[in-house]
């Protein structure tokens, strides 16, 4: 049965592939607005020949990853704070759950007047997706942990900064790991509204450059590579994670 679903597995992506060359050619659908994956394959090889390929990467790589280490440093940070003391969390947790359900790309104007077309905006858009998801699970986390753990610490005159990195931050690190993992989805979520912003470089203003030439290939080989760049970010973020926090 396993060899079975592996199997199945390998097989999905390219009868999903043939299936999608098949009914692009078949006459059913107008093929310059849903071109075969031999047609994107194309497109994307001349995209990367160009030498334009990579500087989208590096740019697109560039906000994605500042954009999520700081969102994530920030989110952790006061997460652990507003969980961990009461005061803190009465005066800021109000403020953030009525931020946190305003989505990025609402942003876009504001964020263009505030930073113009520089970098700052769009890794600004980036960090505003990642934080306040990181935040929630270490909020989260932190309350969860053992109240007799933390007790029993202070009363053994456990400093309070080692209580916080040792008990409190490793007990909600597994919360954190989750509310990291679905950040770095996010980050490239909301990198859609930072190249909207203005931008003059990365994967998703080359989608935008390529829809408004109706070269739709290359728009679906954008959409590919975004995917991809997704996909191999969860992956790796995943195996780093199951081999640092075993506990949980």
């Amino acid at each position: 049965m396993r060899r079975l679903n592996i199997l199945i597995g390998a097989l999905s992506i390219p009868l999903f592939l043939a299936a999608w060359e098949a009914i692009a050619r078949s006459g059913i659908v107008n093929m310059v607005l849903f071109p075969p994956p031999s047609i994107v394959a194309v497109a994307v090889l001349e995209w990367v020949r160009s030498g334009q390929f990579f500087s989208d990467f590096g740019a697109s790589l560039y906000r994605v990853v500042t954009g999520f280490t700081l969102g994530a440093i920030a989110g952790v940070t006061l997460g652990v704070l507003t969980g961990q003391f009461p005061l803190v969390s009465s005066l800021l947790s109000p403020l953030f759950h009525i931020l946190r359900p305003i989505p990025p790309i609402a942003f876009v104007p504001i964020v263009i007047l505030w930073f113009g077309l520089s970098e700052a905006g769009k890794l600004f858009l980036v960090f505003w997706g990642v934080f306040f998801t990181v935040w929630l699970s270490a909020h989260i986390g932190v309350q969860k942990v053992d109240r007799g753990l933390i007790r029993a610490a202070l009363m053994l005159g456990t400093p309070r900064r080692q209580m916080l990195q040792e008990i409190v931050l490793l007990g909600a690190l597994p919360y954190i790991v989750v509310g990291l993992r679905t950040a770095v989805s996010i980050s490239f979520y909301t990198l859609v509204a930072a190249e909207l912003a203005g931008a003059f470089s990365g994967i998703v203003y080359r989608i935008e450059i390529a829809q408004q030439n109706l070269q739709t290939g290359q728009v679906m080989g954008g959409l590919a590579a975004l995917g991809l760049m997704s996909f191999v970010a969860d992956r790796m973020f995943a195996t780093v994670a199951e081999r640092t926090v075993w506990w949980r």
